[in-house]
């Protein structure tokens, strides 16, 4: 069986971030996520998704995003049901996400601008990397990259696979 579902769309209000009794972070949201197609009128409706995201995931939505930012949702649909004050049945259906990238750049979310990756980085078109002089007139030019043709010391805890 599959329950798997990868939303992408804009933050309707800013995060809702809760701990539980035993200090475990979650957080409530809500993402407007458009419909492929226009209605009669040519406008194109959104569907209105209730999310919530557990752990660091939750502290880092809530202190990183606001109402307008644009998020990538990846994770399960739960059904739900409890009773409310007055008695009554109420159920619910989220997505439980497993994660949250942010699409935005830092403070761009009100011009609607994506970025990609989790924080959205873009580089400086000026920066250079780290300890690689640019400048021909000096005759320190060495590539710190270069392996010089020896080996590497590197163990396979140290691989991402």
């Amino acid at each position: 069986m599959l329950n798997r579902v990868v939303l992408v769309g804009r933050l309707t209000r800013d995060p809702d971030l809760r701990y539980t009794p035993n200090g475990v972070a979650v957080a409530n949201f809500t993402i407007a996520v458009n419909r492929p197609f226009s209605n009669n009128q040519g406008d194109r409706d959104a569907d209105f998704i209730n999310c919530v995201v557990w752990r660091r995931a939750a502290e880092n939505l809530a202190n990183f995003m606001k109402k307008g930012s644009l998020v990538g949702v990846d994770g399960r649909l739960q059904s739900r049901s409890f009773d409310n004050q007055e008695g009554k049945r109420v159920f619910v259906t989220e997505v439980v996400a497993d994660s949250v990238q942010f699409l935005d750049t830092k403070g761009g979310s009100s011009q609607g601008q994506g970025g990609g990756g989790q924080q959205g980085f873009q580089p400086n078109q000026n920066q250079q990397p780290n300890n690689f002089n640019t400048n021909n007139n000096n005759n320190n030019n060495e590539d710190p990259f270069a392996d010089k043709g020896e080996p590497i010391d590197i163990s396979d805890d140290d691989l991402p696979f």
